[in-house]
């Protein structure tokens, strides 16, 4: 079951800004949507994102 639906609205655009910026670098820009950093971001698991929320929020990779 996925939980991105218990996420705020700023968390999940960050999220998506940190996995599009990491894991989905070598993927071609027309590929690169909010869609598919949402799957990614689900298989990842929550505890992950708890991780990646908090590593975001120190280096203030939104803003990079």
């Amino acid at each position: 079951m996925s939980f991105l639906h218990i996420l705020k609205p700023e968390e999940r655009r960050l999220l998506r800004t940190i996995v599009k910026k990491v894991h989905l670098q070598y993927v071609p820009n027309e590929h690169k949507s909010d869609r598919e950093a949402d799957k990614l971001i689900a298989t990842i698991g929550p505890a992950t994102v708890e991780q990646l929320l908090k590593a975001g929020k120190d280096n203030n990779i939104d803003n990079i």
